[in-house]
């Protein structure tokens, strides 16, 4: 089944989805960007769900994705995924940022999630570059196969995200 791309400029905590994705670190234990806007918006049941999955499996590696409730949130589950930290290997870096989409989109699947919105995972302080950023994601998006997810929402923090994605979908 092909699912419904679409795309918006906004607050990803503000979404009604039923599950937003968190471009969160691997301590799981919140932080700056969107990770932190997420915490704060969810408040402290997202940190006490991520301090039990910490306890149980160790930190979150790098393109690796779980999922908590969503608190105070307008969506039912967060999925966090770990993005990858630019560090000039072009080919290492865009693999595991491919992977949080997969693996993000695999975890939504498992919990019949029909509509799930991501954030420009690695963008900001991981300093991937985003035009690159951006085409890996919608290619893993329109890739991946799915019999649950009916719709997919890019939520872009800024203009220059935005623009960027939506020339890159008008292809």
């Amino acid at each position: 089944m092909k699912h419904k791309i679409e795309l918006v400029k906004g607050d990803i905590t503000k979404i009604q989805v039923e599950a937003v994705v968190n471009a969160a670190n691997s301590s799981l234990l919140g932080g700056g960007g969107v990770d932190g806007a997420i915490h704060r918006a969810g408040g402290p049941i997202i940190l006490e769900e991520c301090i039990q999955i910490r306890n149980k499996q160790g930190k979150c590696n790098t393109g690796e994705a779980v999922v908590t409730t969503a608190g105070n949130l307008p969506a039912n589950y967060v999925i966090h995924t770990v993005g990858p930290v630019w560090n000039g290997d072009e080919e290492k870096c865009s693999k595991l940022l491919a992977n949080c989409y997969k693996n993000s989109l695999k975890l939504a699947e498992s919990l019949q999630i029909k509509t799930i919105a991501f954030p420009n995972i690695s963008t900001g302080i991981y300093r991937f570059p985003k035009n690159r950023a951006a085409k890996i994601a919608i290619q893993e998006i329109q890739k991946f196969q799915s019999e649950t997810i009916e719709k997919v929402i890019f939520v872009c923090f800024d203009d220059e995200n935005e623009e960027m994605y939506k020339k890159l979908l008008e292809k």
